[in-house]
């Protein structure tokens, strides 16, 4: 009778495990990636549709805070920091809430907290990193379901679009594009930064490339760095001048070099220095 049971059992378990049906979700995800500039724009959404009812006023009254999607909260990420109806926004992801004033004006409220499912029970005005006050356009047609785009795009812009039934909204968005590119020329037209100069020696001095070069460019990084020396850069200096054939400098190097590891307690590169003073006769 028990093994007739267990048969039983593992039928119905396998019969459950097959009848799972996939379904289409009534308000189904998406999700919008845009580079606007040089600024990556992201926004998830689920899409719930109009199916016959009156919306604004009606299913989402005038007055209230609307999630501006269904289900889990519409959610936007920017990737550096931008401008929102020009206030200034920290790069991050944020939800997107709307208060229905009526309707033809709305403010969108860009909520720095993503974890709610809706609008929060408690809503916190520090959370709002931003509100945009638009102007709510009547469309000429019904649209059918919800639409959250960006479009408008220049380098330095774009607009983020909420559409739904017959009406349109428009939230104006600022990137840091030339602030960007400026600063990227001013980097470039300075010359090459010590970082450079000591990842270019050192890529010389591993792939056997030409040593004259890098002693060039190792003793321009040490020496744009010499109010705060880096041990681990004298290290690499004293192997370059070694493998150039200049001893003595590769000796000075050694020393600095372990002089910094031992006051950073980097035994690692007292031992290394050491080891290397000893095989070039310095002690």
């Amino acid at each position: 009778m028990k093994k007739l049971l267990l048969v039983f059992a593992v039928f119905a378990m396998a019969f459950n495990v097959n009848a799972q049906i996939e379904t289409p979700q009534p308000s189904p995800f998406s999700k919008v990636e845009q580079k606007v500039g040089l600024t990556d724009v992201t926004i998830e959404y689920s899409r719930p549709g109009v199916k016959g009812r009156t919306i604004f006023g009606g299913l989402e009254p005038w007055g209230t805070v609307w999630r501006t999607g269904a289900n889990k909260n519409t959610v936007i990420t920017f990737s550096d920091d931008v401008a929102i109806a020009g206030q200034e926004v920290k790069a991050g992801s944020y939800a997107i809430f709307t208060k229905l004033n009526s309707a033809t004006q709305w403010d969108v409220m860009f909520y720095s907290d993503t974890e709610n499912w809706g609008t929060p029970r408690e809503w916190d005005d520090s959370k709002v990193a931003a509100t945009a006050k638009v102007e709510v356009a009547e469309m000429p047609f019904n649209v059918e379901t919800l639409v959250i785009d960006i479009n408008d795009i220049t380098s330095d812009g774009a607009v983020i679009g909420i559409i739904w039934e017959k009406s349109y909204a428009g939230i104006p968005i600022t990137v840091p594009t030339d602030n960007t590119v400026s600063s990227s020329i001013d980097k470039l037209m300075a010359g090459p930064s010590a970082d450079d100069y000591y990842a270019s020696a050192r890529y010389y001095l591993e792939a056997d490339k030409d040593i004259n070069t890098a002693v060039k460019w190792i003793d321009m990084a040490v020496d744009m760095t010499k109010e705060q020396p880096r041990f681990w850069w004298l290290r690499q200096q004293a192997l370059i001048h070694a493998k150039a054939g200049n001893k003595d400098k590769a000796i000075a190097a050694a020393k600095a070099s372990m002089a910094g590891a031992k006051e950073a307690k980097n035994e690692n590169y007292v031992k290394m220095n050491m080891e290397s003073l000893k095989e070039w006769g310095a002690m």
